[in-house]
């Protein structure tokens, strides 16, 4: 939900989103979001929650590594499109939930991995958000939570033009109690992308990666 701009009072609704997604046959790449690749690669598979799935590229990669996930976005028009395009050998590993994250509440302590890419929501509703999803986080698993770094306005990329939309990865990790959680990456990682115009620029992808302790 990154390029869409915060005075637009609807942004947040689904018939913003379903109109989005269906105005093009895809929105996204298809392909997982990188920071998930890094940082969940190595984690043995289990129960997974994937906050604003879009069109499913997450919990498809998740799935085929042998997670049961639970994609979960405000569109129907994506999540009908993530299930469309599920591969028989892990399709039945998603359940895929229709939910404004806005104001979800997850079960709490119930997944062993809980991963929100790029929710860029002001303030005021993302961090009741984070908060919602960290306790999610079942005993000993893992939160990962990765944005855009609001460095990435001084580029040519076309964020919105509304700060309050952007986090960083120490503002996410000093709302964690530090007695429940073992802080594993703050960090602001360049990653090099084609901006409109055809231009390759550098960006950087803000990422909180936390396990809860056992």
């Amino acid at each position: 939900m990154s390029h869409a701009h915060a005075d637009d009072q609807v942004m947040w609704t689904a018939p913003f989103w379903d109109e989005r997604y269906g105005s093009a046959d895809r929105i996204w790449s298809g392909n997982p979001n990188p920071q998930l690749v890094a940082e969940a690669g190595g984690l043995a598979p289990g129960r997974a929650l994937d906050a604003g799935c879009g069109e499913g590229a997450d919990a498809h990669w998740l799935a085929r590594r042998g997670w049961q996930v639970t994609a979960v976005d405000v569109s129907v028009v994506a999540l009908e499109r993530g299930a469309a395009h599920a591969q028989p050998d892990f399709a039945d590993r998603i359940t895929w939930q229709q939910a404004d994250l806005a104001g979800w509440v997850p079960p709490q302590e119930s997944y062993d991995l809980v991963s929100a890419q790029f929710m860029h929501f002001p303030t005021a509703l993302r961090e009741p958000l984070f908060a919602r999803l960290a306790a999610a986080v079942a005993p000993g698993g893992t939160l990962l939570i990765v944005g855009h770094h609001h460095t990435d306005l001084a580029t040519t990329i076309g964020r919105p033009d509304e700060p309050d939309m952007f986090f960083t990865a120490e503002q996410v990790a000093d709302t964690l109690a530090p007695e429940l959680w073992d802080i594993l990456a703050t960090d602001s990682r360049p990653r090099a992308v084609i901006d409109p115009h055809g231009q390759e620029v550098t960006i950087h992808d803000t990422v909180l990666h936390a396990r809860k302790n056992p």
